[in-house]
């Protein structure tokens, strides 16, 4: 019985190596942006498994890019030195004392986490600032009024993207070293900017530009109903995403994701993906599987 479930076990993962083959020959060379965030950055297992995953990425010739949050642990170390924080619209308000913990978790804990993990998983990664080799440009993000007509308040130190430097990326790259980017940037004149993760995830992949933009979330992706994980989209044209907002199919924090999914696919960023960081080896079951794990965003004419 024990030699016929070792057979079995064998057999079962030969058919995996195979079903994930023309992937490998279809994605080599291509250069993946992952956006890691939300439970997949707490859970020792799936932290673990996402290094791994990045690893094996690379090894079969795809080069990934990380950019990386960490919202929970900014939160924890804020309340630790007793500062606190405060939330308009799910966006953290980022005066001079919260940007210095911002700037300590991500560029000095989080980053190094991520960089460490990916060395135990066999592979080499770098860890990237924003401000290195001008990598980001930010801007503080406008408050007042609003094209929509609605008023942005001031969020202190939080900024937007204004440019990307992708030079020191693609010296990495050229290395078969993986770029693990923090997502803090500075002004023309230093200042630095709380940045959000999803935005400088968008931006950097524009601007190499990335094959494929994989967002990591606490959702299984885009779903008609997100109580129901079995109503998952598997697929969403780009002509689809307004109608589906409208609808109220995409809805709550999944509408920034999907816009700026929008947005980088018409910059030139080859398709996207919104997966569920909470599931082990999810990047790779979306990349190398027939079924895959997550949603696909694609351009009007994309078919493949």
């Amino acid at each position: 019985m024990t030699e016929k479930k070792t057979q079995f076990d064998a057999a079962a993962r030969a058919e995996i190596l195979v079903e994930a083959l023309p992937y490998i020959r279809r994605f080599r060379g291509a250069t993946v942006l992952v956006k890691y965030g939300g439970a997949a950055m707490v859970d020792e297992n799936l932290k673990r498994a996402v290094c791994a995953d990045l690893v094996l990425m690379e090894h079969v010739g795809m080069r990934p890019v990380v950019v990386h949050g960490g919202g929970p642990e900014i939160s924890r170390t804020a309340k630790r030195l007793g500062v606190e924080s405060k939330f308009i619209e799910g966006q953290r308000v980022t005066d001079a004392d919260t940007l210095w913990v911002v700037e300590m978790v991500l560029s000095g804990h989080v980053n190094r986490q991520i960089v460490t993990g990916i060395s135990q998983a066999g592979g080499r990664a770098c860890g990237v600032m924003g401000k290195d080799n001008r990598l980001i440009t930010a801007r503080k993000r406008a408050a007042g009024p609003q094209p929509d007509g609605t008023e942005a308040p001031d969020m202190g130190f939080v900024g937007e993207v204004e440019a990307i430097n992708p030079e020191i990326i693609e010296i990495l790259q050229a290395r078969d070293i993986i770029p693990v980017v923090s997502p803090i940037g500075p002004d023309g004149l230093g200042q630095a900017y709380n940045i959000n993760a999803d935005a400088v995830a968008a931006a950097i992949a524009t601007a190499l530009p990335a094959d494929k933009l994989i967002l990591l979330t606490d959702a299984p992706g885009v779903c008609q109903d997100p109580e129901r994980p079995e109503t998952l989209i598997r697929r969403i044209a780009v002509g689809e995403v307004e109608g589906m907002i409208a609808d109220g199919t995409v809805s709550g924090g999944m509408i920034p994701k999907v816009r700026g999914a929008v947005e980088a696919l018409e910059a030139g960023v080859g398709r996207v993906h919104i997966l569920d960081g909470r599931v082990e080896h999810s990047l790779l079951l979306e990349l190398f599987t027939d079924e895959g794990v997550g949603t696909l965003i694609h351009r009007d004419d994309d078919f493949e």
